[in-house]
């Protein structure tokens, strides 16, 4: 073996022009599939912490009437159904220790009712308890105009993205009710008709909920307007609204709702069935009741509970380091042991699109580095195969003074792990800086595909160890591949070529 790399050294440089070609393309293709790689796994944490961390958390929870998984952009907009079964929930996830939090919500679809008599147009409603909901998700937004809603009572969230959609088909610029028009923000066209701009600090929404004959228009007013601080473009197709709200709007049994008491009296009469019936009719019931003392007032109503009344989905981060298919699996069984009527899907299956756009450009980039193996492989064929044949005689005359097949072979081979090992060395090294000086360099992007692509709004590729473990056996696997025709052709010259060719 010392033998065969001493030789193979000498002719590396005996041989510096080609050897140098494929030095440098060895160097180039190490130096690429370490930033592909970097990308590639920098995409996927990057998407995965923007949806988990602010948005809808590793796993979520939907009814078992509801028959598809994607509840993030359903895009034929059906409604999502509703969840009745929540303090069920509630209780098996306080049983779970890989579950660190979770945070019950609505959303649906919900019309905006023009009041200009302008092209009506859809918008996404998220109702959350606001202050749980800022703590579930503490970094997902920024509030650009206006306040976050401090406590109860109706509010809206307006996203600023959304917003400009709404203008175009309104004509309408929605704006917060403590503020007045904040020109930085303003659309191009909205600027231009800044003199004429027809403004509004509240929308009324109507509940888009499917099988629900008594939805409500509701006016919600602008407390504060939002631009999520990632995939603006993705998520600022959601407002975010105070729950009761949101459950009056879409016609669900609200809080209050739940915690309205029948008379004592009427539940007896609604409970008679049958046979019961006719007691209603006895002498009894005509009998004209003796005239008392006023009656007592009823006893005080029981607090509202905003955890009464209807949800859609129930979003939960798990704990550090659990597994997420575990956890789901886990979890759907001890839910459906409780009977609470709903199931647990993973964020990348509740995101519909937006999961399976994160894999089809993963798999994309996968290719790219797939495509740069094969040409790096095709080039260092090509140029060894060269070299072997220009090389013949002196092949030829080491065959003829005892050189096997083998040994003329691993020469081969040991020229390309040597060159493999100095340049692709170095092309690792300097993938692996780049990939550190990139994030560094904060290169950021409002489009929605880039923003997929980066990972969020902020280019940050990142290698694990494990990724450049994969890029050295890529690069093991071009040397291997590359030599094997080269060490072919050069073991099937035989001396008679030495003399033929010479």
């Amino acid at each position: 073996m010392k033998l065969v790399l001493t030789i193979a050294w000498r002719n590396i440089l005996r041989h510096k022009g080609k050897s140098l070609v494929i030095g440098v393309i060895l160097f180039t293709g190490a130096l690429l599939m370490t930033v592909g790689n970097g990308v590639i796994a920098g995409m996927a944490r990057g998407v995965e912490k923007n949806i988990i961390d602010g948005f809808m958390g590793d796993v979520v929870l939907m009814s078992d009437e509801q028959k598809s998984d994607n509840i993030l952009l359903n895009m034929m907009g059906g409604s999502i159904e509703p969840v009745h079964t929540y303090k069920t929930i509630r209780e098996v996830l306080r049983a779970q220790p890989y579950v660190a939090k979770w945070l019950p919500a609505g959303k649906n679809l919900a019309m905006i009712l023009n009041e200009n008599d302008a092209t009506p147009m859809a918008l996404y409603l998220i109702g959350a308890d606001l202050a749980a909901y800022r703590e579930m998700f503490p970094d997902n937004f920024t509030v650009i105009e206006g306040t976050y809603p401090a406590g109860t009572g109706r509010a809206l969230l307006m996203p600023n993205f959304q917003r400009g959609e709404i203008y175009n088909y309104s004509n309408t610029w929605f704006l917060s009710e403590t503020g007045g028009v904040v020109k930085e923000n303003l659309k191009k066209e909205a600027l231009e008709e800044l003199a004429a701009l027809r403004v509004s600090s509240s929308i009324v929404l109507m509940g888009m909920a499917s099988g629900i004959n008594s939805t409500t228009d509701i006016r919600f007013p602008i407390r504060g307007v939002i631009r999520y601080n990632a995939l603006d473009q993705i998520f600022g197709h959601f407002a975010i609204v105070d729950l009761e709200s949101y459950r009056e709007c879409l016609g669900y049994l609200t809080a209050a709702d739940m915690a309205a008491q029948v008379p004592q009296e009427e539940k007896k009469l609604l409970g008679l069935e049958g046979e019961s019936l006719d007691s209603l009719f006895g002498e009894e019931m005509l009998a004209e009741a003796p005239r008392t003392a006023p009656r007592a007032a009823a006893a005080a109503a029981p607090a509202v509970s905003v955890e009464d009344g209807a949800y859609n989905v129930v979003f939960i981060k798990l704990r550090s380091g659990a597994n997420s298919r575990d956890a789901v699996k886990q979890l759907n069984a001890a839910l459906t042991a409780a009977g609470a009527k709903v199931r647990a899907v993973p964020w990348n299956k509740a995101s519909g699109p937006i999961g399976g756009m994160a894999l089809i450009i993963r798999g994309a980039l996968f290719i790219f580095v797939m495509l740069l193996f094969s040409v790096a492989v095709i080039i260092i064929v090509n140029t060894l195969t060269m070299s072997a044949l220009e090389r013949a005689p002196e092949l030829g005359m080491m065959r003829a003074v005892g050189a096997q097949k083998p040994f003329i072979a691993g020469m081969f081979l040991g020229e390309t792990a040597l060159l493999s090992s100095v340049f692709g060395g170095l092309g690792i090294a300097l993938g692996v800086l780049a990939v550190r000086v990139i994030p560094l360099l904060k290169i950021s992007t409002n489009n929605d595909m880039l923003q997929l692509l980066y990972g969020g709004n902020i280019f940050s590729p990142v290698l694990s160890l494990s990724a450049i473990a994969l890029t050295i056996l890529q690069l093991a696997a071009v040397t291997v591949i590359a030599a094997l025709y080269p060490m072919l052709v050069a073991a099937r010259i035989t001396p008679l070529d030495a003399v033929t060719r010479d």
